[in-house]
């Protein structure tokens, strides 16, 4: 990672897992802490945008990719 680029931080799986499932690629899962695993995102303005709709509740992604992205993150975070 370039020390002059910005990242969108989350330890929230579910968070994470729509991101990637919008097609965001998972810079980095930081396990520095052992009680918290933290996901990390290139913070872009489209990142900036599904994380706003995530909230919000207004993202739509296919349910199955969502629940695929988040047995893949749970395998890579206790893996």
């Amino acid at each position: 990672m370039a020390q002059d680029e910005k990242y969108f931080e989350t330890a929230d799986l579910g968070l994470a897992a729509a991101l990637v499932t919008s097609r965001i690629n998972l810079e980095r899962l930081n396990k520095t802490n052992p009680r918290r695993v933290v996901f990390q995102f290139r913070d872009t303005p489209y990142t900036a945008e599904q994380v706003k709709l995530y909230w919000s509740k207004e993202l739509s992604v296919p349910a199955l990719a969502l629940l695929e992205n988040m047995r893949i993150l749970k395998t890579r975070i206790y893996g």
